[in-house]
């Protein structure tokens, strides 16, 4: 993380020299509005931390705020003396307070460790919002299909069901399901889930195309893909693939092939099948979801996909979600 330092001296050096104790890098310090503007444009830092102690320190938060894309960090003395300073500049968007730095300790590097501690914990929380801002493709041309690309394994069919169950009728994605099971079972499982979901269910056929509020399921031991851009098929590769059918095969095709907007979703499973394919679609802009760990009967595959989901939800959350999302884009193309 790159860090910016809104404070004059010797405040500004206790906290260049406690930053020194971590990897995050202090690009500047600067005591006035002026300066601090001036270098937030020529060296953008992921941070600024801010002495709101210093007069024009609300102007300054402010105005770093609302003319960068800089995060704010509240430095004072004493955050219990100093509350409602606090509490201003959080009001004005800084993200978090902390004391600042001594300058003088008998042990200094100890007395360090709370300042030094909270910057690894907002940098955290600024990569992860980080992650979260790469725009999300909107739907296309008019008649593009909206993909909804699923992948589950042990405990996938009960949270199928309740996500399908979920899912309105007039649902305007097309949806297709990756379940680790073997391919004699692949049938049953998909007239079982039929019984609970408003949108049909049924397996997915060498050729088929999918469609609008139509859920096809994976029905063979070989992998589930997209051969073009608007016909499904099987193949046996990769055959190193112990997973079978692939949540990753099928994902990472769609990511290749899909013409229209896609959404990808992990939901509980054993192993990290679907974490590559979610990171592909991920990358590409696309919204991206993995169920929580609280609803997960095995949350394995969800939280090696986490780092790459938008959105991490709980299960009952997951078909609601679906559905304000495809209604914000369809209104927002209009």
């Amino acid at each position: 993380m790159k860090i910016g330092i809104a404070a004059a001296e010797p405040l500004a050096d206790a906290m260049r020299r406690a930053a020194a104790l971590t990897e995050h890098a202090v690009l500047w310090s600067a005591a006035t509005e002026i300066d601090v503007l001036a270098c937030c444009a020529a060296q953008p830092p992921s941070l600024v931390l801010v002495d709101i102690s210093a007069p024009d320190a609300l102007t300054i938060i402010h105005n770093v705020i609302a003319r960068t894309a800089c995060a704010v960090l509240a430095v004072t003395a004493d955050i219990g003396a100093d509350a409602t300073r606090v509490f201003h500049a959080m009001g004005h968007g800084a993200i978090d307070a902390v004391d600042a730095p001594p300058r003088d300790a008998l042990n200094w590097r100890v007395a360090v460790l709370p300042f030094v501690a909270k910057l690894n914990t907002v940098a955290k929380r600024i990569a992860r919002q980080q992650r979260r801002e790469i725009p999300v493709r909107k739907i296309g041309a008019p008649g593009i299909l909206p993909l909804v690309a699923i992948g589950a394994s042990a405990g996938g069919p009960a949270a199928l069901a309740t996500l399908l169950g979920g899912l309105p009728m007039d649902f305007p994605a097309a949806i297709v399901i990756v379940q680790h099971v073997d391919q004699q079972f692949a049938p049953d499982m998909a007239d079982w889930l039929s019984q609970s979901s408003r949108v049909p269910v049924r397996i997915a056929r060498e050729g088929d195309t999918p469609l609008a509020g139509t859920a096809l399921l994976a029905s063979t031991n070989d992998h589930l893909v997209l051969k073009s851009a608007d016909r499904l098929g099987y193949t046996a590769h990769p055959r190193a693939q112990v997973y079978r059918p692939s949540v990753d095969a099928f994902f990472l095709s769609v990511e290749a092939h899909w013409p229209g907007e896609i959404v990808g979703v992990v939901l509980t499973g054993m192993g990290r099948d679907g974490a590559q394919g979610l990171k592909a679609l991920r990358s590409k802009g696309c919204y991206t979801i993995a169920q929580d760990k609280a609803t997960s009967a095995v949350y394995g595959m969800p939280q090696a996909a986490a780092s790459a989901a938008v959105e991490v939800l709980p299960l009952d959350a997951i078909a609601g979600r679906l559905s304000e999302h495809f209604s914000s884009t369809i209104h927002a193309g209009a």
